[in-house]
């Protein structure tokens, strides 16, 4: 098997570093209640000497919010790095990451949304495993959905050899049945397809490709995805999962395709194993997904197997 970098699982009475490398927290309650919820559960927490900063649609420069990046990395007392939220802001710091760092002190990383292009940059530059799961600022509280929280520790804790993602009791839509393998790959439509042409795009050859989105028209969504498709990705992967696309509804009183159109359509030109509407993305109840695992979709099933661990 390809090396990998797994980091270190989680265990009661670690330190979890939390930050905000992308846009900025306007409610430090938010952050307050996530500190409370990860306490409560026997953790310790260290938050972002800059996490709280608002600059502009920032959570402080570049130079600010990649300090408490490589920061938390820095420190061997941290074990895992939870980002607050997304928002905009982590595709600027890519050029200034140092991967040998992240190299050489593995460990869990979570987020979704904008994080999606530190993520992916991790996994071509360091082939690292994150976390593409529930932000701090918004999931991680004492009201947490079960769902949600059962799946996120349970990948954060458990370093079983192989784990079954389990969807039949979930309102999926098998839009092309089959079976087939690969890395999950994947996160938000539009930092996947802001990669394409940059050094920090992995390769989606044989890949399970996973996407979400949020705020865009499905005229935009359709222009994604045809770019995704243009570049030569779409053609490549094994198979396709979609999440949530949150407020992606037609204009009122005009003429649009919808956003299942669209998935639909892609289906039935890629003919591969498809899967939409699955609970992750910008909503609160939501799976989490490992970046960088190999796995195993059986469409027709309705399942995901992760066919090595995701921790160490």
């Amino acid at each position: 098997m390809e090396r990998i970098l797994l980091p270190p699982r989680l265990k009661p009475g670690d330190l979890i570093g939390l930050i905000s490398p992308a846009g900025p927290v306007l409610d430090e309650g938010r952050i307050e209640r996530s500190v409370c919820y990860l306490e409560g559960l026997g953790y310790r927490t260290r938050v972002g000497r800059h996490a709280a900063k608002v600059l502009g649609y920032l959570a402080g420069s570049d130079a600010e919010r990649l300090e408490d990046l490589h920061g938390m990395f820095r420190d061997p007392e941290v074990k895992a790095v939870f980002c607050i939220r997304g928002g905009y802001g982590t595709s600027r710091l890519l050029p200034l990451l140092d991967f040998p760092l992240f190299a050489s002190q593995p460990k869990i990383l979570t987020g979704f949304s904008d994080i999606t292009a530190l993520q992916l940059a991790l996994w071509k530059q360091c082939r690292l495993v994150t976390f593409h799961g529930p932000v701090a600022g918004a999931e991680l509280h004492a009201a947490i959905d079960p769902l949600t929280e059962a799946s996120f520790w349970n990948l954060l804790t458990n370093p079983a050899t192989r784990q079954l993602i389990d969807l039949t009791r979930e309102k999926v839509e098998v839009l092309h049945d089959g079976r087939a393998c690969g890395r999950l790959l994947g996160g938000n439509l539009s930092l996947v397809a802001s990669l394409l042409g940059t050094r920090w795009l992995p390769d989606f050859r044989r890949s399970l490709l996973f996407l979400e989105e949020v705020d865009e028209a499905p005229y935009r969504v359709d222009r994604l995805l045809a770019h995704l498709a243009n570049a030569g990705l779409l053609p490549q992967i094994n198979g396709l999962l979609t999440g949530q696309f949150t407020r992606c509804e037609p204009p009122p009183n005009k003429p649009s395709f919808t956003v299942p159109d669209l998935l639909a359509e892609q289906a039935s030109r890629l003919g591969k194993p498809f899967l939409a509407s699955l609970p992750f993305g910008h909503i609160p109840r939501k799976i989490t997904l490992p970046i960088g695992v190999r796995a195993t979709l059986d469409a027709g099933a309705r399942t995901v197997r992760l066919e090595h661990p995701v921790v160490q």
